[in-house]
């Protein structure tokens, strides 16, 4: 299958309200800001959610159509394989190859996320006696560079982050007297709203390496628009983080008519969700609405 043969890039227009896009662990779980206040959603969130729809996806074809399209990186609640690891699942895909001079190429064959975003193989080995061969180390590290990349999303604005008090008002475990124990206090988050925008980019050359196909920049394209179907928890109730619009500029050979930083400014979006697009010559972007 032929590699990717143009450059492309994209940018994704998100709307967020009464949600809590990615919650920052390191404090308290409030939503993510930069230090003049804007809303942010990382690019590891943001492939998160990307492979959770590539993996439904994946789910969804035909035995025949399920070559070389399943996911790597799967989340525990998103499995649709019996690995309990990353390591345990490579075994199963790459057998004795692990570590091996073809367990990039293999890799790539075999996994979608691996052929888009890259991804390092570190492990450490089965092995633990030093030998005539090796001085001990005999661990794998492959690291394998993808060609597709996403920037984290900021918001146009910065963003009124609410803060509610809850509390849980029924025991968790027995008590002694047989009474209910005291409440217990928490507290939750939210942005009430914002309009967040991200950007990425698809790199021909890079692709050479991972065998990312035109196919391959197809299905990405298409799973973009959906990527918080089937996404809602209590941080992000069902309709409250939506996808505006996606933007996808092709160009017409493997260099780009233009430099991916060009093209994104060409993007100017608003606070209310509209936005223009400055005049490219011989670049016109699509425009695909959100699902």
């Amino acid at each position: 299958m032929a590699t990717l043969n143009k450059k492309i890039d994209f940018a994704i227009i998100m709307n967020v309200k009464n949600a809590n896009p990615n919650g920052d662990p390191l404090n308290g779980n409030r939503p993510r800001t930069d230090y003049e206040g804007l809303g942010e959603i990382t690019d590891v969130c943001l492939k998160r959610k990307l492979r959770d729809r590539l993996v439904e996806r994946y789910m969804s074809l035909n035995e025949s159509e399920k070559t070389g399209q399943a996911v790597f990186v799967q989340s525990d609640d998103r499995k649709c394989d019996e690995a309990k690891s990353l390591k345990s699942r490579a075994d199963t895909a790459l057998g004795k190859e692990l570590g091996g001079s073809n367990t990039a190429k293999k890799a790539c064959q075999a996994w979608i996320d691996v052929r888009a975003f890259g991804q390092l193989f570190a492990f450490k080995s089965d092995k633990k006696k030093k030998t005539e061969d090796n001085d001990g180390d005999t661990g794998v590290s492959i690291g394998i560079r993808g060609p597709v990349t996403l920037q984290s999303a900021f918001s146009i604005e910065p963003v009124s982050v609410s803060s509610t008090q809850i509390t849980k008002s029924v025991n968790a475990e027995d008590t002694k007297d047989g009474k209910r124990s005291s409440d217990t206090m928490g507290m939750k988050h939210r942005v009430d709203s914002g309009v967040y925008v991200t950007f990425g980019s698809m790199n021909p050359q890079l692709a050479e390496r991972t065998l990312f196909s035109d196919d391959d920049a197809m299905i990405i394209k298409s799973v973009l628009p959906r990527i918080f179907e089937n996404d809602a928890s209590s941080a992000r109730p069902e309709g409250s983080m939506e996808v505006i619009k996606v933007i996808w500029w092709e160009h017409n050979c493997k260099a780009g008519q233009y430099s991916s930083a060009k093209v994104h400014k060409s993007l100017s979006v608003k606070s209310d969700g509209t936005y223009e697009l400055a005049p490219l010559a011989n670049l016109k972007p699509e425009e695909i609405a959100g699902f």
